[in-house]
């Protein structure tokens, strides 16, 4: 951000000067001390000059930047107004619509931004990495078979490009402790998968009514006092908008004391 101050022609020496997006109880938070721009902020103060750089921008960065200076004059302390107003985009891939079919899934995503962009811009996407052809609108639509992901950028700004998309990844499962378990312990299944958008869990029991309701929405079974009658196969499925996969069994096996 660019930027020159002055000041009357009385001041003899300036003695601060620094940027600040925040006010806390009265004090101004210099850019440099704020954990959240630590190591990310320089200044350019070459005589009247105060231009701000900031490295690695973040959306956590969009905010309203005012310069202010401190001088040797009782008083002598200023701060430029309204300031420049910071609006630092995050693009993503959303869902608009989708259908399931056995095999693969169609679905029509549209390239969303955090911050409003201008009119008119040309999009590019990306299909498992690769750029599709000829696909220059914000929204897309096409086929997805478990394994792809897609991904936009702005054009001309292909190096910001979204974070991919894609169906959740068959589920992995694990138990803890994973000795010996016995009777009256407390156990944890875990599921996990790899998904984005983000996925949703549930732990069932195979065979019987456990077959049909979930025994948990949560990526953890926890049984806190475990029992003989809980022995069996377990597994998960994690779905989001792109998918539903289902985990291999587990099998627990409860030994009385």
């Amino acid at each position: 951000m660019s930027c020159t101050y002055t000041y009357p022609s009385t001041v003899k020496r300036v003695e601060n000067g620094f940027w600040f997006t925040k006010v806390s109880n009265g004090v101004y938070v210099d850019l440099r001390t704020d954990p959240e721009c630590s190591g990310r902020v320089q200044y350019n103060f070459v005589n009247n000059n105060c231009t701000l750089r900031i490295t690695d921008l973040r959306e956590s960065d969009s905010a309203v930047y005012k310069f202010r200076f401190i001088t040797d004059q009782e008083g002598g302390k200023y701060v430029g107004s309204p300031g420049v107003t910071l609006s630092v985009t995050d693009l993503q891939v959303r869902v608009e619509r989708s259908h399931v079919f056995p095999s693969e899934l169609w679905a029509a995503l549209k390239c969303h931004s955090s911050c409003p962009l201008p009119g008119h811009l040309h999009y590019v996407w990306y299909k498992n990495g690769r750029i599709i052809r000829g696909q220059t609108s914000s929204y897309y639509s096409d086929y997805f078979t478990p394994t792809d992901s897609f991904s936009c950028a702005v054009e001309g700004h292909e190096n910001f490009r979204s974070p991919p998309l894609y169906p959740t990844r068959v589920p992995s499962v694990s138990v803890s402790p994973s000795a010996e378990i016995v009777e009256g312990s407390s156990v944890t299944l875990t599921c996990s998968s790899d998904a984005n958008a983000a996925a949703t869990y549930n732990w069932y029991k195979k065979n019987g009514n456990a077959d049909r309701h979930p025994l948990s929405k949560d990526p953890q079974l926890v049984f806190s006092s475990i029992q003989s009658s809980d022995s069996g196969e377990y597994y998960c499925t994690a779905e989001n908008e792109l998918g539903r996969r289902t985990s291999e069994y587990i099998s627990i096996n409860v030994k009385c004391e």
